[in-house]
């Protein structure tokens, strides 16, 4: 188990890589189309700073969160319609999410650790919530690297993302409305910092193996399988390949193989 401070320290770094992204860019490029659907780079902050402002609400009003998901008009456009009611111009849209990620930060932080937090269709430890946190700010990263032409290193921050992906293969069929499957699947992957990651049992039949950056992408959603080195073994690892998902709620559109020569990801929001 991650304790706590190393995972909100980890997810400031995270924030914190992609700011400089953002802080110095023109407003046009913040108008720039990012390869979600229909958002921009500034939609992809607003997001940000959208679902940490609920996060905030479930760590420290649990009745608010829920009322804020019982009064969503449409519950099919909750993420967008969140993305959308934080938009704001660069500066004051960027001054919000940081002013949000430290208040998150800080009520992860004083929550109790046995806590259960409520969330869309399931319910998160604050440990488990700075996880998934730092999942989304590189997921959504990647969608703004990829718009801006931006190469990002990988760190071994990704330990975090692969770690909730190998968690949530019973999620990722549910999610496709499959059959959850019984049999256990390792996951075997090249870190960058060169040593081995490993979860899921040894012995397990089905095992999934490559690099880290790779999974990440895969079990975000930002890339197609085909699109990625990653080699499954076994029914169930094939399976999984095709519907990995480490986010919670639905799918949304499935990423598309990429071209020849098309660099970014084909994925949703």
């Amino acid at each position: 188990m991650v304790d706590l401070a190393v995972l909100l320290t980890d997810l400031a770094a995270e924030s914190a890589q992609l700011d400089a992204l953002v802080a110095t860019l023109p407003a046009t490029e913040w108008e720039h189309p990012t390869p979600a659907a229909g958002w921009t780079v500034a939609h992809q902050i607003a997001h940000l700073a959208w679902t940490d402002h609920v996060s905030h609400l479930a760590a420290t009003d649990p009745d608010a969160f829920h009322a804020s998901v019982a009064a969503a008009p449409d519950p099919a456009r909750l993420v967008d319609a969140g993305a959308e009611a934080f938009l704001a111009p660069p500066d004051a849209l960027l001054n919000r999410w940081r002013d949000g990620r430290r208040t998150l930060a800080a009520s992860l932080a004083a929550a109790p650790a046995g806590q259960k937090l409520p969330w869309y269709g399931t319910r998160m430890s604050p440990a488990s919530m700075a996880t998934a946190r730092i999942m989304e700010t590189w997921a959504h990263g990647e969608d703004v690297a990829d718009a801006l032409g931006v190469s990002r290193p990988a760190t071994a921050r990704l330990r975090h993302i692969a770690y909730l992906g190998s968690r949530t293969v019973g999620h990722s069929f549910a999610a496709h409305g499959r059959a959850v499957p019984t049999a256990p699947v390792r996951v075997e992957l090249l870190a960058p910092t060169g040593d081995t990651w490993a979860f899921g049992p040894p012995d397990a039949g089905d095992r999934v193996t490559g690099a880290a950056r790779d999974f990440c992408l895969l079990v975000t959603r930002r890339r197609h399988r085909a699109d990625t080195a990653l080699v499954a073994d076994g029914p169930v690892a094939d399976a999984w390949l095709d519907v990995a998902q480490a986010f919670a709620g639905p799918p949304g559109p499935a990423p598309t193989p990429r071209s020849p020569g098309d660099d970014r990801a084909g994925a949703s929001a």
